[in-house]
């Protein structure tokens, strides 16, 4: 049982306030009864929270940009996203604990053949505003152009309609997509890893030393590897240790 000390410091309203990003359908995979999040993600904060002794309360985001954007407003006690630099400055990561790989869908007339053709002046690639990956493309695209548009949705309808060069995206979910487009490619490989991980504001020092050990047991004993079976998500693998 987790000491007093750090149960008001991570929880200090007396109940764990878990940010869940409902965009990621590997890490959310439906509802409960009551309306609640289902999923990897959920169940992993009801972990951390069973491991302090409280109950755990989920609070939902459209988007994984929302819930970054909350770090410092006193909504959230843990978040369960992507951890990226960009969020790294308001919010202390755990460990990933699960990995999901990024690579890009081309049309039928593309040619372009391996990840490393994409960043070439002249390319446009649809990305989902202020995912994890478009964070990570920020960083690494010299010469394509990022094309933004908010959601997983809208950035597939963009594709289509502006017939752009490439669509980024996570490879789970691009593989329904290519299903939809006759001759269209996924690229082999993958251009990041996205790694999700539970973050807490970054003035909870203790929370957060908390946090990077429960995440690694969590792994260790197999309790990832559970969760990830227990709701048949394909296209997640458990991160390797820290």
């Amino acid at each position: 049982m987790a000491s007093e000390q750090l149960r008001s410091e991570l929880a200090p309203t007396g109940v764990l306030r878990a940010g869940i990003n409902m965009a990621n359908f590997l890490l959310v995979t439906g509802r409960r009864d009551d309306g609640g999040p289902q999923g990897v993600a959920p169940d992993m904060a009801s972990a951390v929270a069973e491991r302090l002794g409280i109950e755990v309360a989920y609070v939902p985001y459209e988007t994984p940009g929302q819930l970054a954007d909350d770090a410092n407003n006193g909504v959230w006690d843990v978040g369960l996203i992507g951890a990226e630099p960009a969020r790294a400055e308001h919010i202390a990561f755990s460990a990933a604990y699960v990995e999901i790989e990024a690579t890009y869908l081309v049309p039928a007339d593309s040619q372009i053949q391996a990840i490393t053709d994409v960043d070439q002046p002249g390319v446009r690639i649809a990305v989902a505003a202020r995912s994890a990956y478009d964070l990570y493309l920020t960083r690494n695209i010299q010469h394509a152009e990022l094309v933004r548009v908010a959601g997983l949705n809208a950035s597939y309808d963009l594709f289509v309609s502006d017939k752009l060069d490439a669509l980024a995206g996570l490879r789970p979910r691009l593989i329904s997509d290519v299903e939809k487009l006759p001759g269209a490619r996924l690229l082999d490989g993958k251009f990041t890893a996205v790694q999700q991980a539970i973050g807490t504001p970054r003035d909870r020092e203790a929370g957060a030393a908390f946090l990077r050990d429960f995440v690694e047991e969590a792994k260790a004993i197999g309790l990832v590897g559970q969760f990830i079976e227990r709701h048949r998500v394909r296209g997640l693998s458990v991160a390797p240790p820290a």
